[in-house]
């Protein structure tokens, strides 16, 4: 059963600010605009699934009602089953919509991939990842910007870490994390035998300065020479910024800038993200059982993924999908894969809503 009465409110509250977002007082004070802006445009696909369905279920009483009615019964008994229909996929609609949102959801995302074992390969692996997620951006429209690159001496990366910007990044990319395997012959292998190799993922959403509040004190910076596998620029400035986080011992490395002050503002990005995920994870852990047996919970497990070369199969073990397409979605078309995970994550949560009628 919805509850009505949580619409209804929801409903009046985007009434009330498309009367405020009109009133001269708003907008004369731009902040307060752009928090009233944000808030309706939260609600506004709510109270639009609510009046759809709320329209549905007239035509479906009238309907009823006409079934009585010798000239209009045929017709009625025509529509019926498509409105009944249709309501039962609104209703299952607005019920996701209500469903608390992750205040993370629309944040710009700190990526960090790292290769994990299997020496070379693991690294020439991490580098398909990076690009595997690069790719699925671009499809997306979203902005990649690498923070920190370390090669390997084979051209795979030792570690790489990127921020991706643009609308609902985290809620999609948060699937990523874990560990990912693959299982293919590498380049070097002459026997042609099959090899597995892993990289680890980690998906933290960007901290703004006002989540994590940083002491200067706290801080143990150091400067160096920028090292790397060569190129122009490299190794003729000390612009590579290494950052301590003593209370954490959280350590960060940015290099990749000629400029020392870009290299430390990259590096503290990293380490807000870094901090603000430990804050949310100690959150996670102090939650009622029925919460933690959520998909969230499961986003760290390990082997979330595999990637089957010889058999052309990606296998996501988290839901037990297997798809035969890995070409495909190693050249970034991610979307079926993460859909699945999401569709699965919202099942879970409906389950554990317990919201009563009002």
């Amino acid at each position: 059963m919805l509850p009505r009465a949580k619409l209804e409110a929801v409903e009046r509250r985007y009434r009330e600010l498309e009367h405020l977002l009109c009133s001269q007082e708003v907008l004369a004070n731009h902040e307060q605009l752009s928090k009233l802006n944000r808030e309706r445009t939260e609600l506004e696909p709510v109270v639009s699934a609510f009046a759809r369905l709320t329209d549905v279920e007239r035509r479906i009483e009238e309907d009823r009602q006409a079934l009585t009615d010798p000239e209009l019964a045929d017709l009625a008994k025509e529509e019926l089953p498509g409105l009944e229909r249709e309501l039962g996929e609104l209703e299952q609609e607005v019920r996701l919509l209500l469903l608390p949102k992750d205040p993370n959801e629309s944040r710009n995302t700190v990526v960090e991939i790292r290769q994990g074992e299997g020496g070379e390969e693991a690294a020439l692996f991490a580098a398909d990842l990076f690009r595997m997620i690069t790719r699925y951006a671009e499809r997306r429209r979203w902005t990649v910007e690498v923070l920190s690159l370390s090669e390997a001496a084979a051209g795979g990366y030792k570690e790489v870490i990127f921020l991706v910007s643009g609308p609902d990044v985290y809620a999609r990319l948060r699937y990523e994390g874990g560990v990912h395997r693959v299982q293919r012959v590498p380049a070097t292998e002459a026997q042609g035998r099959i090899h597995t190799s892993t990289a680890t993922v980690a998906v933290l959403p960007e901290a703004d300065d006002v989540d994590v509040q940083i002491d200067d004190k706290d801080l143990e910076i150091s400067i160096a020479a920028s090292g790397g596998p060569g190129g122009q620029g490299v190794n003729t400035t000390n612009s590579a910024v290494q950052i301590r986080h003593i209370p954490s011992g959280i350590i960060v490395k940015c290099q990749d800038e000629r400029s020392q002050l870009k290299n430390k503002a990259r590096a503290l990005k990293v380490l807000r993200s870094r901090l603000l995920e430990i804050e949310q994870r100690k959150a996670e852990e102090a939650l009622s059982a029925e919460r933690k047996g959520m998909v969230g919970s499961a986003e760290r497990s390990q082997k979330v993924r595999t990637y089957n070369f010889p058999q052309n199969r990606v296998t996501d073990h988290r839901i037990g999908l297997t798809l035969h397409n890995i070409d495909a979605i190693v050249g970034g078309d991610l979307d079926e894969v993460i859909d699945a995970l999401r569709a699965h994550r919202q099942a879970e949560l409906l389950k554990g809503s317990t919201d009563p009628e009002g």
